[in-house]
């Protein structure tokens, strides 16, 4: 019976072989790799990684779905949410130290999965993910671009990360409504060591009033913490490079001490 895409879970089912196709050689899967998709839908995408593989595990919330994947004899299913699933566990779990992870992630939550598993970042190998294609523009954006903002400064503090393939809407069944792309995302390996709750709420001040300088908005913020260290408040958020947030929060946790 065929599945009807259901909007509560904002499905869009890739059905381009092409477009498939050119993930898998992105992805570059090889056999006995442990492997994690979020949101395998109708196993587009499962059925070639899982060829080269040997195993895959997937993360699927709809019951259907998740009966159907369940009868392939190569697939472990974890039926959840994904944003409720511990992936240091679930490394552990499968025998490895990293995770190599991929999916086409639900749009209208994108953002809260990619900070779910910036919390077990140190269990991931890779991530390719298929996303809206504004989204990946943020994520990749450098700073003085209009899409540069809290989303590129969190993920860039600890991923070295790549805009690898545009993807139309008639890729899909149903087309969503906007242009989508896949991105790379490989942990750095020596990242600065952070509070990365403190560095939420530092570059959150810093956007909160992105066309303003920063002393309306980050001043205000430094000056409730109590800092008194040296940082230039005359320019907008979008001026700030990545490294210049990551160590002013270094600074403000240093102070606090």
């Amino acid at each position: 019976m065929k599945h009807i895409a259901r909007k509560r879970f904002g499905q869009h089912f890739l059905s381009d072989p092409a477009i498939i196709d050119g993930i898998v050689r992105a992805i570059a899967p090889r056999a006995g790799e442990p492997m994690v998709e979020i949101g395998p839908g109708l196993a587009a995408l499962t059925q070639p990684l899982v060829e080269r593989l040997g195993q895959l595990t997937v993360i699927e919330l709809d019951r259907d779905l998740a009966a159907r994947l369940r009868e392939h004899p190569h697939l472990r299913v974890v039926e959840s949410d994904v944003l409720k699933v511990d992936f240091s566990a679930l490394a552990g779990e499968l025998g490895t130290a990293r995770l190599r992870i991929v999916g086409n992630l639900p749009y209208n939550i994108s953002s809260p999965i990619l900070f779910h598993l910036l919390e077990h970042v140190q269990h991931v190998q890779d991530q390719h993910f298929m996303l809206q294609k504004e989204v990946v523009d943020r994520m990749v954006a450098a700073p003085a671009t209009s899409d540069y903002g809290r989303l590129s400064v969190m993920l860039q503090w600890r991923y070295e990360m790549e805009d690898v393939l545009f993807v139309p809407p008639e890729s899909f069944d149903p087309p969503p409504r906007v242009d989508s792309a896949v991105v790379r995302m490989v942990p750095r390996a020596a990242p600065a060591a952070l509070d990365a709750a403190l560095l939420s709420q530092l570059v959150q001040a810093a956007f909160s009033q992105r066309r303003k300088l920063l002393r309306h908005s980050l001043g205000k913020w430094l000056e409730a913490k109590g800092f008194k260290g040296d940082f230039d408040l005359q320019r907008r958020a979008e001026e700030v490079p990545v490294e210049e947030f990551v160590a002013l929060a270094q600074a403000v946790a240093m102070e606090a001490k």
